[in-house]
């Protein structure tokens, strides 16, 4: 992600989107961890954040944007506009982290 521009904005401010290259997505399909199952069990007698899921989901979050920046650079964009995330359950104790955009060039 060299010089690659991420916004959840539909454009960059301040420069003109001048090629269209499509969908770019990266996702990732995240196992929770019986010790993060446990722990996050007795947070939820006492409360308090569940910091092993939040770890997890950052985790997720970059990886499935790098995945998405990655295909966006090999289309030759410079910058991904409209970045939206949507999440789902694909089996018990797992999940995925869908993220995706729109490719253009800017200048």
């Amino acid at each position: 992600m060299n010089n690659l521009t991420l916004t959840t904005l539909e454009g960059v401010p301040g420069r003109e989107i001048v090629e269209h290259y499509g969908l770019v997505q990266g996702s990732t399909i995240r196992a929770k961890h019986v010790g993060k199952d446990i722990l996050a069990g007795f947070k939820n007698i006492v409360g308090g954040e569940l910091k092993g899921y939040t770890e997890l989901l950052q985790e997720s979050r970059r990886e499935s944007i790098e995945r998405m920046a990655m295909q966006a650079e090999q289309l030759g964009a410079n910058a991904v506009v409209n970045i939206r995330f949507a999440t789902s359950s694909i089996a018990p104790g797992a999940a995925e982290l869908f993220a995706y955009g729109t490719a253009v060039k800017v200048r």
